[in-house]
């Protein structure tokens, strides 16, 4: 994670923006009082929003629990091939 104030992000726009989407990084802008903004890139954002989706059902996480369970208890099945996977899928 990299820090910085306006002033030197106005000045280094693009190494910062390179390092974001090159490197994974995350930008936080510092500014006056309290307040900030983050720079990440879209990958991370969308993959934020599909987390926040996701846990926003309350069956969804149910179910996700349920195989955590499952696969804890031994119940799971090991898949070992591309078309196992693709029988096991066809099998739901």
């Amino acid at each position: 994670m990299r820090t910085a104030n306006f002033t030197d992000l106005r000045k280094n726009l693009k190494s910062y923006l390179d390092s974001v989407v090159n490197d994974s990084e995350t930008v936080i802008i510092n500014r006056d009082g309290d307040t900030g903004v983050v720079i990440m890139s879209l990958e991370e954002y969308n993959s934020i929003k599909e987390t926040e989706y996701i846990m926003s059902s309350a069956e969804t996480m149910k179910r996700i629990k349920a195989g955590a369970q499952s696969i804890a208890d031994g119940r799971g099945t090991r898949i070992n091939s591309a078309e196992e996977l693709s029988e096991f899928a066809n099998s739901l």
